[in-house]
């Protein structure tokens, strides 16, 4: 029964032997999400039920990191919600100040494992496929159904495959592929579809490289991104096999050849996410702020290319540098290896794990006509602040070459080889 991954994990949930594009099936849920700007509201739909027992609270996570340490009275009161109802149930998966990080990097390090169907309150639960599961956001009220009974209803969706070919370039990394690849096929390009990553060009990426790539499969309208588990894979969520992979003659609804060869660094310019040019065509946009972190490239390998430009060099006097490591595991490792003293030293500042100015509404916050080169997955208008400010989307190398210039740069000429 040829299938692929996707398929395959679908049908697995749902208890059948074979599903297609198209169907409708109830899956039985491996995992399920919620953090602190849409657990609140799932649980007030749980109140308004009348009932809020989780499932099974061996399989909910809740993950505060949009906005902690609370920096409002409301924020606080609605994390509160949140811990009360984590203590009422003894929920072991309750991350709080001091088990803390972003959500999908917390999931990635403790939770998922290849073929699970897991969901989350957030869209960028995506990312997750990097490690072969089949994982999606959804709404807070879908949530709050889960909640009750650890199932929820898809549509199967159509595959894409995105074969990935070559090697990259100096200077060039996985955010710049995601980034040409939304640019290529545009923000609706993979709607509602499954983006499978496959290809020599992924086999040589690392597992922080695949969550990056799978991170943004949103940003160009799909249901997941996705990605065959190997013995990378194995290797980092720690089990020993992973039988669900695509069929080598799975039916696709298309297929995108992508030659790495020939990607160069990238930019998103504003306000789109598919508005999408080489960094040499830019034009050196000024840079108020600068941010690496969040969830698409807050991670030890972006930490440590970042560092690796910025070692021995200062942030441009004009311009702000903000680093957010995406978990404690990542922030301690950083630290032991010289990132962090790195980066203060040039003239940064790093923060505590948390999603930062990636919403605009905790940190980082841009006022009017300013400008931010981020490392974040959206450049929406008013994104990280003023409606008038702009945010440019780009690769931790990229971030750091611009935070030396204050402007947007190209990283290459900072690397040796």
């Amino acid at each position: 029964m040829v299938m692929t991954i996707s398929e395959k994990v679908l049908a697995r949930a749902s208890g059948r032997e074979r599903v297609e594009a198209g169907e409708y099936v109830v899956g039985k849920i491996d995992l399920a999400m919620i953090h602190d700007l849409t657990g609140p509201l799932t649980l007030n739909v749980l109140k308004e039920v009348g009932y809020d027992k989780p499932w099974d609270p061996d399989r909910v996570a809740i993950i505060l990191d949009h906005q902690v340490p609370a920096n409002s009275t409301v924020t606080a009161a609605l994390q509160k919600q949140l811990r009360d109802y984590a203590r009422k149930y003894g929920l072991k998966n309750y991350h709080d100040l001091g088990r803390q990080g972003v959500c999908h990097q917390i999931l990635a390090e403790s939770y998922v494992k290849p073929g699970m169907l897991v969901v989350g309150a957030d869209s960028h639960t995506c990312s997750l496929g990097a490690l072969g599961a089949f994982a999606t956001g959804i709404g807070s009220t879908e949530m709050a159904a889960v909640f009750l009974t650890g199932e929820l209803w898809f549509r199967v969706p159509e595959s894409i495959k995105f074969d990935l070919k070559g090697r990259l370039g100096k200077g060039v990394s996985a955010k710049d592929v995601i980034l040409n690849i939304i640019g290529r096929v545009g923000v609706d390009g993979a709607l509602y579809c499954a983006a499978e990553f496959t290809g020599e060009g992924v086999e040589r990426l690392s597992v922080d490289g695949r969550l990056t790539v799978c991170n943004m499969a949103i940003e160009m309208g799909g249901k997941t991104g996705i990605i065959n588990p190997d013995r990378r894979t194995l290797e980092y969520t720690g089990v020993k096999s992973a039988p669900l992979r695509s069929d080598p003659d799975a039916n696709y609804l298309k297929v995108v050849e992508v030659d790495l060869d020939e990607i160069e660094p990238q930019v998103a310019m504003p306000h789109s996410v598919d508005n999408v040019k080489p960094v040499s065509d830019a034009g050196g946009v000024r840079a108020d702020q600068v941010f690496i972190g969040s969830c698409t490239n807050g991670r030890l390998e972006d930490l440590k290319a970042a560092a690796g430009i910025l070692e021995g060099k200062k942030v441009n006097p004009n311009t702000r540098l903000i680093v957010i490591p995406a978990s404690q595991k990542i922030y301690l490792e950083a630290e032991r290896r010289g990132y962090i003293k790195t980066f203060v030293e040039a003239g940064g500042v790093v923060c505590n794990p948390n999603c930062g100015p990636c919403l605009g509404g905790h940190m980082g916050i841009l006022a009017d006509d300013e400008t931010c080169v981020s490392t974040s997955n959206r450049n929406f208008m008013g994104r990280m602040g003023s409606t008038s400010s702009k945010v440019y989307l780009v690769s931790p190398e990229t971030a750091a070459a611009t935070a030396i210039e204050g402007r947007l740069a190209d990283p290459r000429k900072y690397m040796g080889g």
